[in-house]
Formats: C-alpha cells, sequence, structure tokens
C-alpha cells in the first residue's frame, strides 16, 4: 500500500504538498488559538510539516497517517529536526479507515477529501476522532472563476465543472452539514506559483539524473505540458484554502 512512485519525484523538494507558503500554515495555527499539550489528528499528513512545526511552535501532540512511505519518512525526519519527535507520531496506514484511539481536539484533513469522496464524506470521517466542541480543519479546492470550456475543466484534474464549487458553494456545503466557519486561510497565486513551479525543478532534475528509467517517458510528457497547463488554466482559475469548522450546538 503506497503513492505512485511518481509523487515522491514530483514533489520531492516539498515539505508542504498542498499550495500553501510556510507563513499561510502558520497563520492557521494561530488562528485557530492552539495551545500547549492540544492533540491534533491529520489525516494524509504528506510530509508531517503541519503537525511538526505546529509542535514545535504550540507545543501540541498529533498523530499523521498517510500512505505514502516515502512522505513519512520525510515527516519522521522532520519531527526529529525539530526536536518534536517524541510529541508527533507518523502512522503508515489508510485514512479513510482511521479513527483516533481518543477524541482529539483538532481533526484534519487538508487538501485531500477525496478520501471521504469530497467535503462531506471528509467531514464525517473527521467526525468519528473529533471531541465535541473540537474543531476540524477541512483543505479544499474551488473555482475561482467560472471555466471557459471542459478544456479548462481537465486542466484544473476535473472531470466535470461540478467536481468543485465556487467559494459560496463550499460554504453552503458547510452550512448545510451543521457546521460554523469561524476562520479561514487562502492561498494566493504566489503560493500556487510555489507549489507547481517547483515540481517542474523537481520533474527536471530527475530527468537529467534518470534518462533510462521506466518512469522518464511519463514525467517528460508532464514537464512539457504542466508549466502551460498551469499558466493558461490552473493559476486563475482555482482556489484553495484551509476551513476551520466548529459544530453547532
Amino acid at each position: 500500500m503506497d503513492l505512485p512512485r511518481s509523487f515522491a519525484v514530483r514533489e520531492s523538494s516539498h515539505r508542504i504538498l498542498n499550495p500553501f507558503t510556510p507563513e499561510k500554515l502558520a497563520t492557521v495555527g494561530a488562528a485557530i488559538g492552539l495551545r500547549p499539550g492540544d492533540t491534533v489528528l491529520d489525516l494524509c499528513c504528506g510530509k508531517g510539516e503541519m503537525l511538526s512545526t505546529w509542535s514545535r511552535d504550540h507545543g501540541i501532540t498529533g498523530t499523521g497517517v498517510d500512505i505514502s512511505t516515502f512522505f513519512l519518512a520525510a515527516a519522521r525526519e522532520r519531527a526529529a529536526e525539530l526536536g518534536v519527535g517524541e510529541r508527533v507520531t507518523f502512522t503508515h496506514g489508510d485514512a479513510s479507515t482511521y479513527v483516533a484511539g481518543e477524541p482529539v481536539d483538532v481533526a484534519a484533513c487538508v487538501g485531500a477529501t477525496w478520501i471521504g469522496g469530497g467535503t462531506a464524506g471528509a467531514v464525517a470521517l473527521l467526525e468519528r476522532s473529533l471531541r465535541p466542541g473540537g474543531t476540524m480543519l477541512i483543505g479544499e479546492v474551488f473555482w475561482r472563476a467560472e471555466p471557459p470550456s471542459q478544456e479548462a475543466v481537465e486542466a484544473c484534474h476535473a472531470s466535470s465543472r461540478d467536481d468543485f464549487g465556487t467559494l459560496p458553494d463550499l460554504f453552503e456545503v458547510f452550512d448545510g452539514l451543521g457546521y460554523d466557519v469561524v476562520e479561514m486561510v487562502l492561498a494566493d497565486e504566489d503560493s500556487w506559483d510555489r507549489y507547481y513551479a517547483a515540481q517542474w525543478r523537481n520533474l527536471r532534475t530527475w530527468l537529467d539524473a534518470n534518462p533510462d528509467d521506466e518512469l522518464a517517458p511519463e514525467l517528460r510528457a508532464e514537464l512539457s505540458h504542466a508549466p502551460m497547463r498551469y499558466v493558461r488554466f490552473q493559476r486563475h482559475l482555482l482556489g484553495w484554502g484551509v476551513f476551520a469548522l466548529m459544530k453547532r450546538r
């Protein structure tokens, strides 16, 4: 059980596997009022940057779950580097079936709501681990502008325009599920640039070093098309943000 090797290549230099800068990630932690001893569950934690930096900065303890052995190895190295290896742990497994042993103060699925089949399903997954009155974090994509064509839709990794909603649509989903949105931090074009452009360099560096690898033709084709697809469609059509939710009483 693991992610395809292409993910490790594409995001080899990334610490945050979403269109977020370290500053924006830190803003989320400060905005939700983390306190020493708070417990955090991060489903699809990637390289664990959220848990490790929040443990360093706020004294939280936490558990990250991910399917990628490559990302988890990087997460453990990062936790050790920041001196928080005794406060955060990382588990290899299917995040869609994971339930915390004890209810947590913060339950997060930041950028991987597909594990629940979409936003509502991810909320339902996190509810199984969140204590009453706790904070839920959902990282989700949305349309910043109406896609002009099916080509634009597919360039944004969707099969249909209805795969994503607008920002107001997303808030309506949260409201319909009985949650108040109590904070949000949104990606901007610069943070999208850092996420995607770094992938292109990672691909090129790997291709130069591994021209005969069986994966090379696939990644060469990706690098030939991804930058133009990004500047033509994704950069101005896609939004992304982390939304803090609390269940209405």
